[in-house]
């Protein structure tokens, strides 16, 4: 089962931020009163003591609550962490690389519901996004490859958006690799995109040939975006589950800052870099 983490999250801030409130402008003035009244009556310091400490659920949401709030506002509206678990983005991003996420470059949004208090932008054709798929709680990270109303036709290793052919290039074979992977540069609006495609077996003619990965013909809704991953062979993407609506929309991958595939390696700050 995945863990909701911005859930559990915005459930302890606020959670924390209630008891610090009421204890702030209801219950320490109960505990004051008491202390007050056991100093007349000249009681014993341990029991004024006793009246005036905090109870433990209270001193610990005190001390948490600024912590957690601070973590809240700098995750929900303006950067976060990931980690790439997959090779559906490669060659550009592969498993392992730490990546961090602007939350601010398509608008902020309200945590857990997603819908937009203060527009700042939209996706770009060529961005690198995360986002939750239609009816699916886990992050994933691809491409946008269509936006709102595009008509879009992948066919034999070839993008048409809205009728015109996406320029392709074929740029490296990787012969040391198995199986042999093509790189080619695929130009888009915002991005010079190097995609992906492996080598593998048809299934009915057991012939060589380059896979592709699904192909097909889409009309993107008005609100929804369709993704793909750059690694074309190998990605479950908007050309198997459908478009993403845009309320399901996390941010934009911006940086690569660590990578760090298992407990097991060492960390590297080697494939530092910009996220085209």
């Amino acid at each position: 089962m995945d863990i909701d983490f911005p859930l559990i999250l915005l459930i302890l801030t606020v959670g924390t931020g209630i008891v610090a409130a009421v204890d702030k402008f209801w219950l320490a003035k109960k505990r004051r009163a008491v202390a007050d009244v056991l100093i007349e009556k000249h009681a014993h310091p341990d029991d004024i003591h006793k009246a005036e400490t905090e109870p433990f659920i209270i001193e610990q949401s005190k001390s948490f609550f600024p912590v957690l709030l601070v973590v809240f506002v700098l995750r929900s509206f303006i950067a976060e962490p990931f980690q790439i678990p997959s090779g559906s983005m490669e060659p550009g991003l592969i498993k392992g690389d730490f990546i961090l996420v602007s939350k601010f470059h398509y608008g902020l949004r309200m945590p857990v519901f997603g819908n937009t208090l203060i527009p700042t932008g939209e996706p770009a054709r060529g961005d690198v996004m995360v986002f939750f798929p239609p009816n699916d709680s886990r992050y994933f990270i691809k491409r946008v490859i269509g936006l709102p109303g595009d008509h879009v036709v992948y066919r034999n290793h070839q993008l048409i958006i809205n009728g015109q052919l996406i320029e392709t290039t074929q740029t490296a074979q990787e012969p040391e690799d198995r199986p042999l992977k093509f790189l080619a540069e695929e130009k888009l609006d915002s991005a010079t995109a190097t995609v992906q495609w492996m080598q593998a077996r048809d299934s009915l003619t057991n012939q060589l040939i380059i896979w592709a990965g699904p192909e097909g013909e889409w009309d993107v809704p008005q609100g929804h975006y369709l993704m793909m991953g750059d690694n074309r062979g190998n990605s479950s993407d908007g050309r198997v589950w459908g478009f993403v609506p845009e309320e399901n929309i996390v941010g934009k991958a911006v940086a690569v800052w660590m990578h760090w595939e298992s407990w097991s390696d060492v960390p590297s700050f080697s494939r530092n870099k910009w996220i085209e």
